[in-house]
């Protein structure tokens, strides 16, 4: 019987000898990793939040007049493109300040583009800003950086405005028939891809 009992005795402080150190040795090495997940967590959910809190996204409407034909040099807008350029100050020019609030209107520098921007300028009481259709992609730069956040409207003739197109999203127009029916309208967030629609007007 003493035999017995020592030996368990042993046992027993053999298995308590071993145990006590495993719970210490597997415990702090498990919840580290723990830990540093939940930190990291709380880093992306902080830099997110300050990158959504400055975020801005520009939107800029682009138009094409629409002309006469081409007999002269510098031809002015046709009368369908009068009535468009009328409805474009109806459509664009009845807010002035809060949402869809124009803050700048561009053009180009030919007469076609002056008569479409002209009703749309009066109505605003603002000034547009003219560009020549060979720097088409710097102005689109400009206007992209000059106002960020805010909303842009361009008239731009001929090989203008698909310059502009491609300068602000990447996206090469491929439409060649007369689309001076139609609106582009590009969508340029601070953060991720540029989106480009168009809509008829």
């Amino acid at each position: 019987m003493m035999r017995s009992s020592s030996r368990d005795c042993r046992r027993d402080v053999m298995m308590g000898g071993m145990e006590a150190p495993g719970i210490t040795r597997h415990r702090r090495p498990f919840l580290a990793p723990l830990y540093l997940s939940v930190l990291v967590a709380m880093l992306a959910v902080a830099i997110g939040w300050v990158f959504y809190n400055h975020a801005t996204t520009t939107v800029v409407f682009l138009v094409r007049p629409a002309g006469t034909p081409a007999v002269i040099d510098d031809p002015p807008v046709s009368p369908e493109g009068e009535a468009r350029a009328e409805r474009l100050a109806r459509m664009f020019g009845e807010d002035r300040s809060g949402a869809g609030q124009l803050d700048a209107i561009y053009r180009s520098d030919d007469r076609r583009a002056e008569q479409t921007a002209a009703p749309l300028s009066a109505r605003l009481q603002r000034a547009p800003t003219t560009f020549a259709v060979a720097d088409a992609r710097v102005t689109a730069d400009r206007a992209l950086h000059e106002h960020a956040g805010a909303t842009v409207f361009i008239v731009a003739s001929g090989a203008a405005l698909p310059q502009m197109v491609h300068e602000l999203t990447g996206i090469t127009l491929t439409a060649a028939p007369d689309d001076a029916d139609f609106i582009y309208v590009v969508s340029v967030p601070s953060i991720g891809r540029a989106h480009l629609s168009r809509l008829r007007l």
